[in-house]
């Protein structure tokens, strides 16, 4: 029995799109498509819609199959407390991801995939996320689809953003990857575009896809299918 490979990159832009193209490179000679988790700011001061080169290269890879997934809005402004969305009530969530959903929209990027920072949304902000026309979220635990209100069970694994990065954690995630394939399970990679400028982290990930193909997984990316086109199909 086979499983899926699921691999995603958060934090790309300007000072990490290097070592993001190198690994999406990687990726592409392996046969293996991305999920690009985007955030329309981050820390000092960065701002999407300034970041041409980062624009293009989002909206070229998506246009060749990768997913673009809306990684949450002003991470600077939560400083050194929980991630953004964990802790946030309704009407602050709604805010928050409206202005995202517009940054999105107006930088060609608009989706209808999320993806919390650190992998963590409270009830407050999935209670919203329909409203606001989203459709499927990717948690720590479980992927969640919420027009059927189906899940499917798989907790990410990964480096940065709220994973380890020490050697141990780099071997650990390698050895975890190869058993979630092997089971046939479905195996979600994660990794900050930070860490893959770091030789040690980005061989693990490198380490971690390949063993998982060898164990026959079939790569994929985070998606949502219209109710409409499964009822066709």
């Amino acid at each position: 029995m086979s499983g899926e490979l699921i691999v995603s990159i958060s934090g790309i832009r300007d000072e990490t799109l290097g070592a993001a193209k190198k690994f999406a490179g990687e990726m592409d000679r392996r046969g293996v498509p991305l999920s690009l988790l985007v955030a329309p700011r981050l820390k000092d001061k960065y701002r999407l819609v300034r970041d041409e080169p980062t624009q293009e290269w989002l909206r070229r890879r998506r246009d060749d199959g990768d997913s673009i997934v809306l990684h949450g809005y002003d991470q600077a402004a939560t400083g050194r407390r929980k991630a953004e969305f964990a802790g946030l009530p309704e009407h602050e969530a709604r805010l928050r991801l409206t202005a995202a959903d517009r940054v999105m929209e107006q930088t060609g990027l608009r989706t209808r995939l999320f993806a919390a920072p650190q992998w963590s949304a409270s009830d407050g902000a999935m209670a919203v996320l329909p409203d606001l026309g989203f459709r499927l979220v990717a948690g720590l635990t479980a992927v969640h689809d919420l027009e059927r209100s189906t899940s499917v069970r798989a907790r990410v694994i990964g480096i940065g953003e709220g994973f380890r990065a020490e050697p141990w954690w780099c071997r650990a995630l390698v050895m975890g990857s190869g058993r979630i394939a092997r089971r046939g399970g479905t195996l979600r990679l994660a990794v900050s575009a930070k860490q893959l400028g770091r030789s040690g982290p980005r061989q693990a990930m490198l380490d971690a896809v390949d063993l998982a193909l060898y164990h026959g997984a079939h790569p994929s990316i985070y998606r949502w299918s219209p109710l409409a086109a499964t009822r066709a199909a």
